[in-house]
């Protein structure tokens, strides 16, 4: 079927602010054209490449970062510290698993949050939903709850900015394993994470003396010294997205170049959808929300509209069911796409089938509920022989209070003191540092399953 980055608008869209000014957008929309793309073509099918051995149980997806980036909390030293955390759990993930760890950002472009409803009440004044910087602002008032298009242009130069100094990190020496022991952030110290992650790190350095001693240094293996490290958002605000789509002069195809990853929500997965309509057509590696209601039928159609030729590292299905629901719903489509031969990457969301309001009324996530999540992800892809490929987490480099347990014990009575997040509860980095090391147990059971001779089994 004819395809065109414009396409999308001729199918019913969802989650799409209403825009007052018409004209205004268009301008907008115009001049993001003209601007130089963020990421390229090549990078994306890098990531393509290293997701289609994770697809085929060869390598780990580790995909991390902020529920929602903020124009005000823009700083150097948070987008460093995101960095290193997701550095340092891939550190732990890759000794657990013996396998390479895929690190993907949601940085660089995640600024648009769908809604669970269009309009906000307060005190009886009905405003609309805050959707996120690119989009509008949070205060509770009318002009700050107005969409404005050029918050496209200045999410589109903290993007260029943060990508800049990402690439600075992962390819200027930053990303050296012998720096592992620096990665270690200041607050996390002392603590259980913190305590495993330095014996790790002590770990690694006497591996890295003995490679030396036989002669492999990073000028000889420069992946000691660098690392690749991509990014990806939702593709949900569609204007944007098609503003940054462009022909790839080497191969003729269009990727959208806002990032190396883009993914579909729950809410925007309709088959016959704008969004859907959208995705089909770039080539980047593209990820589905898969949540409860997800039927079988309806998984499989995506598949086939999103991955017609059933390319490896092309599809992620990132599970989101809730704690108490992963069992009922992920056998189900794990067989149904084993059934069909579909090759895709599972991946489990922890994070949005467990928020919960606190006594308090803020939003939180309980570390116990997350755990639970990853831990059953990995016991029923055991059961079903399949590859439990990756975790989608949100969480942040900063010392927040956002979600409840782990080994600091964050109570209801904490969440106040730093809960800093625009939009949803996040892991700060001690929770995900301690998850890391909770995930890598699962991948080490998974790889001695898969050691073990078929009769032992």
């Amino acid at each position: 079927m004819s395809w065109s980055p414009s396409s999308w608008r001729t199918k019913p869209v969802a989650q799409v602010p209403v825009y007052p000014d018409g004209e205004a957008l268009a301008r907008v929309e115009a001049k993001l054209k003209t601007y130089p793309p963020l990421v390229f073509a090549g990078e994306a099918r890098n990531l393509k490449r290293d997701l289609a051995q994770v697809a085929e149980g060869r390598a780990f997806l580790m995909q991390g970062g902020d529920c929602a980036e903020s124009f005000a909390e823009f700083h150097p030293d948070n987008i460093r510290d995101t960095f290193r955390v997701i550095l340092q759990m891939a550190v732990v993930l890759t000794f657990a698993g013996a396998m390479p760890v895929v690190k993907v950002g949601r940085i660089a472009g995640q600024f648009a949050k769908p809604r669970s409803a269009d309009t906000e009440v307060q005190d009886g004044v009905e405003l609309p939903s805050y959707r996120g910087d690119i989009i509008n602002a949070a205060p509770f008032d009318e002009a700050s709850r107005r969409p404005e298009p050029e918050r496209m242009i200045q999410a589109y130069g903290q993007a260029a900015s943060t990508l800049n100094l990402i690439r600075a990190f992962a390819q200027g020496g930053y990303a050296d394993l012998h720096n592992v022991h620096r990665w270690n952030l200041g607050f996390i110290a002392g603590s259980p994470a913190g305590d495993r992650y330095a014996t790790l790190a002590n770990r690694i350095s006497e591996t890295l003396e003995f490679m030396e001693a036989c002669g492999i240094t990073p000028d000889s293996a420069p992946q000691l010294r660098a690392t690749e490290f991509f990014t990806s958002h939702e593709a949900l605000l569609l204007g944007y997205e098609q503003a940054m789509t462009r022909i790839d002069s080497t191969t003729g195809d269009w990727y959208d170049t806002s990032a190396h990853m883009l993914w579909i929500g729950d809410r925007t997965r309709q088959l016959e959808g704008a969004h859907v309509e959208f995705a089909r057509g770039i080539r980047n590696p593209i990820a589905v929300k898969c949540g409860p209601s997800l039927s079988n039928d309806d998984l499989i159609r995506l598949c086939d509209a999103l991955n017609p030729s059933n390319e490896a590292g092309r599809l992620t299905l990132i599970a989101r069911f809730g704690a108490d629901k992963v069992e009922e719903h992920l056998p189900r489509l794990i067989r149904a796409v084993k059934r069909e031969g579909r090759v895709v990457v599972w991946s489990c969301d922890p994070m949005h089938g467990n928020t919960v309001k606190s006594v308090s009324g803020l939003k939180t996530r309980p570390f116990d509920r997350v755990l639970k999540e990853v831990q059953t992800f990995f016991q029923v892809h055991r059961a079903e022989g399949t590859h439990a490929g990756g975790v989608h987490l949100e969480l942040t480099g900063q010392n927040v209070t956002e979600c409840t347990g782990g080994a600091a014990a964050i109570t209801d009575a904490d969440l106040s003191s730093r809960y800093h997040t625009h939009c949803d509860p996040r892991l700060n980095a001690n929770q995900a540092l301690e998850l890391a090391f909770l995930v890598a147990e699962g991948i080490r059971a998974e790889r001695v399953k898969a050691q073990r001779p078929a009769a032992a089994q």
